[in-house]
Order: structure tokens, then C-alpha cells, then sequence
């Protein structure tokens, strides 16, 4: 009688282990600026698929690119415009959300506003106290986000803190800046400081920084909705025409859905609906 119990147990066990095996795994790489989005997606998308598991790893939209390119990855995440050297006829964009960047100091800083200009000018170096914008005799701390960061490649581009060397593009930020990877680490480094200055997410903005306006344009989903508030991008999924499973192309599909997008609105994005 105890081995048949046994033997049953053990056969339970192996259909239980059959069963999770049996699930078909999404892996999702690339922006950490749309990382947390995913996740919410992804936890969402779960709970009522059960026949699928969705992992999410975010070293930034550089990575993504290349995984959704050399299918290392089913789908990757940009949270920039891919450039012309990236595009590839098999490689399709999905736009699953709008993201404003929010140019950040300490709360402690009094500023308010900056000019496009102004903050073109403190990222190049060129503009390296307080007092040259209004604020206090103090030296500005300038933090920027690594190179793979797409937050970072579309702050350059909107920001034009891009420059050419030998006919090829290439940073115009200032070498002297502090380096963040990711929005959590970039943040923690703003509150740490109050002589800081950064640029997250839009999204990702919280009490511990201080977001300013820019050109006198607050940086809110309704001003990015509108077209003033110009500092903004694309949260872009990516993926291989005709190479991806039913179940990542229907999980496709399901992110521009009114479910989907309404957790876009909830999270402090910008649905792709408005």
C-alpha cells in the first residue's frame, strides 16, 4: 500500500514539474526606463494566461535593440527612436506607451524653470554654477545616464547635445558628468545632492526629486498630451516579423488594448490611445 501511495506522489510530482515546464517563457530586454512598465504588463498579462511566463530584464535600450535583432530575446525595449543604423525591414515597432523626461534636481534646489537652452548648456559644461541660471553661488553637479541608456540618447537628440567628430555623431555631454545606470540609481544620486542635476523618466518621478519646468512648461502627462511639453519619446517594443510564437504575438497585441493602456494612464504614462 505505501509504495502505490508513494508512486502516486512521486507520479503527481512529475506531471506538476511537466506542468510548469509545459509554459511557454517570454523574455522581454532593453530600456530600464520601460522596465517598469513591462513588469506591470507583464504581472497583469499573467494572471489571466496561465500558459505563460514573462521575464523582464532592463540594461538598457541599446541591449534591447540587439536582442530583438540577433533573437536572443523575443521581444526588446527601447524608450528611443531606433537610428537609421539600427533599422532593420524584419524588425518591427511597436509603440506601447508616450514618456515625458523630466529634467530633476534636489527638492532643496529653489529653481523652477530652465530654458532648453540653459540645460544644454549646464550638460555641455559650458554653465557650471547655479548663480549663471538664478539659483545659488554653488557649483552644479551634473549627472547623466550611461551611454546604452535610451533616456540618455533622446535626451541628446531633443536637447541636441550631440556633436560631429571626423563626420561621425557623437555625445556633446560633458566628461566631468557623474554616470547612473538606470533611473533608480540616477535618482538616488539627485537626492543625495543638493548641487545635483539629472534627467529621469517621467514616470518614474517621485518625492525625492524636485522636477523643473522647461521653457516654463511643467513636465505633466496632460503637457506632453498637448505637444508643449516638448521633452518626450516613444516606449517602443520590438520584435522579429514572423518569428515570434502565438502566444508573444497575442501578448502583442493585448498591450495596445484598453486594458493595457489603461494601466499606462494609471502608471503616469502616456497611453498610445490619447
Amino acid at each position: 500500500m505505501k509504495k502505490t501511495v508513494i508512486g502516486a506522489i512521486a507520479l503527481f510530482g512529475a506531471v506538476s514539474i511537466a506542468q510548469v515546464s509545459a509554459k511557454e517563457t517570454i523574455s522581454a530586454v532593453g530600456s530600464s526606463s520601460v522596465t517598469p512598465l513591462m513588469e506591470v504588463f507583464s504581472e497583469t498579462y499573467m494572471k489571466t494566461h496561465n500558459d505563460v511566463f514573462i521575464e523582464v530584464q532592463g540594461p538598457g535600450s541599446s541591449a534591447g535593440v540587439k536582442a530583438a535583432k540577433n533573437g536572443s530575446a523575443d521581444l526588446g525595449m527601447s524608450s528611443r527612436n531606433l537610428k537609421t543604423s539600427e533599422k532593420e525591414p524584419t524588425i518591427k515597432e511597436l509603440t506601447v506607451a508616450m514618456d515625458g523626461i523630466a529634467v530633476v534636481v534636489n527638492p532643496k534646489n529653489k529653481l523652477g524653470n530652465l530654458t532648453t537652452e540653459q540645460v544644454t548648456s549646464i550638460y555641455k559644461g559650458e554653465v557650471t554654477s547655479w548663480k549663471q541660471v538664478g539659483g545659488e553661488d554653488k557649483p552644479i553637479v551634473v549627472v547623466t545616464r550611461d551611454t546604452a541608456s535610451g533616456t540618455r540618447g533622446a535626451f541628446e537628440d531633443i536637447m541636441k547635445l550631440k556633436r560631429k567628430i571626423a563626420g561621425k555623431k557623437v555625445s556633446a555631454i560633458s566628461q566631468r558628468a557623474q554616470v547612473a545606470n538606470g533611473n533608480g540609481a540616477l535618482k538616488t544620486m539627485i537626492a543625495s545632492n543638493p548641487y545635483a542635476i539629472g534627467y529621469i523618466s517621467l514616470g518614474t518621478v517621485d518625492k525625492s526629486v524636485h522636477p523643473l519646468a522647461i521653457n516654463d512648461v511643467q513636465p505633466r502627462v496632460d503637457n506632453v498630451k498637448n505637444g508643449t511639453y516638448k521633452v518626450a519619446r516613444p516606449f517602443l517594443v520590438l520584435y522579429r516579423e514572423g518569428q515570434v510564437s502565438k502566444e508573444t504575438q497575442q501578448f502583442l497585441d493585448w498591450m495596445t488594448s484598453e486594458e493595457a493602456q489603461g494601466l499606462v494612464d494609471k502608471k503616469g504614462y502616456i497611453s498610445v490611445h490619447q
